[in-house]
């Protein structure tokens, strides 16, 4: 039996069964994006916290914005060439449209790249700071971060030996749980326990009588020895532990007929018959080892944690400390350098700003009182900063456009400014008004995804760890807008490869079918076109609210 309507249409609704399809998952795809666009709407109006606002670099998105538009046309160029059943053009179309395809998503990838470089670092009084951490172990400072002149190069230099963005711990001892154990933690943690000679603190008898003395060093082998044990041993105490309980349940059955099971004769006759069952087999329970504690020879031993496994009790360089990874491993000692250096192109004090009026704490105090402003080169900048907020307000009332700034730019330094005015002395800005102070940004400073590191030096901050709230990537772990960000242009993402690997279909095994049945294949590129359109729409929706708001 042949289905009506593959190619011809009907001929009250002039569709076919393939674009009645294609409408109603439009449909739902409406709802789907329609609903991340309304809960991204509602996040920004009630967050908790300043919104970020335009920190996406705009080109990159602009670019793709009338990649996608081209793409759309083409892909109608495409169906058309087929209609009139010219096969060589509706290959030349169909591969531009392809071509835009790869070209947003090799664009999207280095806006992703860029924001996974970035290091974003919210101190304990909510300044925060964004920029290049260095990586952990040193070498060469991060990529991008290049330093014009000798004194930068001097600098340079002396940063070879590497932050510490990792926690560090100068280790007493380290308490393995072996059920718990990660071999991924491992791969990482194990050479640096290895390398310290971490040794058994004490003794460990196997349930097949087997010893690891006081003094075993720390192996893989070990472990996985100690789990297996363990297993077993949790496994024969369990069957005894079955055994013993219904041996106690028939005796009291027999005993006490018709009691309730929670009366308390029963209770207390089947405390009294189960400890006399166990205490029968108490010859066959077997130890069960679950934490083993190691030391190292030398009394101590240096640890690197990443920083994402788990949180330190005490991160002052000095203090007593421990620190729990999500394995349940428990490293405790004495709290190392674990500052994080940065190369700092933004300074964001608006949400100190929102924490010290929930206080009733002068704002301005509250920002004097930050730790950042310690440094001499920021304070510099943001004491340059404050003066040209003051020439931005005088301009604003000279224009009857109110007589202050907003917060943004009250409250935010952005990188095109740090870059500017921290090689400036405050005094070269006193005599300028504000728009002569603005045309010294110039666009060349700017990458292609953000703040260029290779062609500006941006002023260094070493951060000690006990200030640190809470530092990231710019990653959905950041905040919510990054999260929201990833999540809705991620998933647009998925939404292009998808299109594009159907469109391609068409295009490479596309050939037997035109030749067969033309129509049909012009049915399905335009089914294809449409869903491609979508694509399109949602990106110049959600270009304007991600990108310029």
């Amino acid at each position: 039996m042949e289905i009506p309507y593959v190619i011809e249409p009907r001929k009250d609704t002039g569709l076919n069964n393939s674009k009645i399809g294609i409408w109603l998952f439009l449909a739902s795809e409406v709802m789907l994006f329609g609903g991340l666009f309304s809960g991204y709407i509602f996040l920004r109006i009630y967050a908790d916290y300043p919104w970020p606002e335009r920190t996406l670099p705009v080109l990159p998105g602009l670019i793709n914005t009338f990649i996608l538009i081209g793409s759309s046309v083409t892909v109608v160029f495409a169906w058309v060439a087929l209609k009139l059943r010219n096969w060589k053009k509706f290959q030349m179309y169909m591969s531009i449209t392809l071509i835009c395809a790869v070209v947003f998503m090799v664009l999207k990838g280095f806006e992703y790249k860029a924001k996974f470089a970035h290091q974003a670092i919210r101190f304990t009084d909510y300044t925060v700071i964004e920029g290049h951490a260095y990586p952990q172990g040193g070498g060469d400072s991060h990529a991008g971060d290049s330093h014009a002149g000798d004194d930068h190069a001097k600098a340079d230099k002396s940063h070879k030996k590497g932050p510490k963005k990792n926690f560090n711990i100068s280790a007493a001892s380290v308490q393995i749980d072996v059920t718990r154990l990660d071999d991924k933690y491992y791969e990482t943690m194990g050479p640096q326990y290895e390398k310290a000679g971490l040794t058994l603190a004490n003794e460990l008898t196997l349930s097949d009588g087997k010893t690891y003395t006081v003094g075993t060093a720390i192996s893989k082998e070990l472990l996985d020895t100690a789990e297996k044990d363990f297993l077993h041993a949790i496994a024969v105490n369990s069957e005894l532990n079955i055994w013993a309980n219904r041996a106690a349940w028939k005796d009291v059955k027999k005993a006490l007929p018709g009691k309730k099971y929670y009366s308390p004769e029963v209770k207390e006759l089947f405390n009294e018959k189960l400890a006399e069952y166990k205490g029968q087999k108490k010859e066959e329970y077997l130890a069960a080892t679950l934490l083993l504690t190691f030391e190292p020879k030398s009394g101590h031993a240096d640890i690197s944690v990443n920083p994402y496994w788990g949180r330190l009790s005490n991160a002052k360089k000095g203090s007593e400390t421990s620190l729990k990874l999500k394995d349940q491993t428990l490293i405790t000692g004495i709290a190392g350098d674990s500052s994080i250096e940065i190369a700092v192109d933004g300074i964001d004090f608006r949400h100190t700003v929102m924490k010290a009026e929930e206080k009733n704490i002068d704002p301005v105090a509250a920002i004097n009182n930050s730790w950042l402003l310690k440094d001499e080169n920021i304070l510099g900048i943001w004491n340059k900063h404050k003066l040209i907020v003051s020439k931005l307000e005088e301009k604003l009332k000279k224009d009857g456009k109110g007589h202050e700034a907003n917060e943004n730019d009250k409250y935010r330094i952005n990188w095109q400014e740090i870059a500017v005015t921290s090689h400036m002395d405050i005094s070269e800005l006193q005599d300028m008004d504000y728009a002569s102070i603005v045309a010294l940004f110039p666009d060349d400073i700017e990458g292609f995804t953000g703040p260029d590191h290779k062609k500006i030096h941006y002023p260094h901050v070493t951060v000690p760890r006990e200030e640190v709230r809470f530092e990231s990537i710019f990653s959905p772990r950041w905040n919510t807008y990054y999260a929201t960000y990833f999540t809705i242009t991620g998933l647009h993402g998925l939404h292009v490869i998808a299109g594009a690997l159907v469109l391609g279909y068409y295009l490479f095994r596309g050939r037997k079918m035109y030749e067969t049945k033309p129509e049909w294949l012009a049915n399905r590129v335009e089914v294809g076109g449409l869903f491609w359109h979508f694509v399109d729409l949602v990106w110049i929706f959600l270009f304007p609210l991600l990108y310029l708001m």
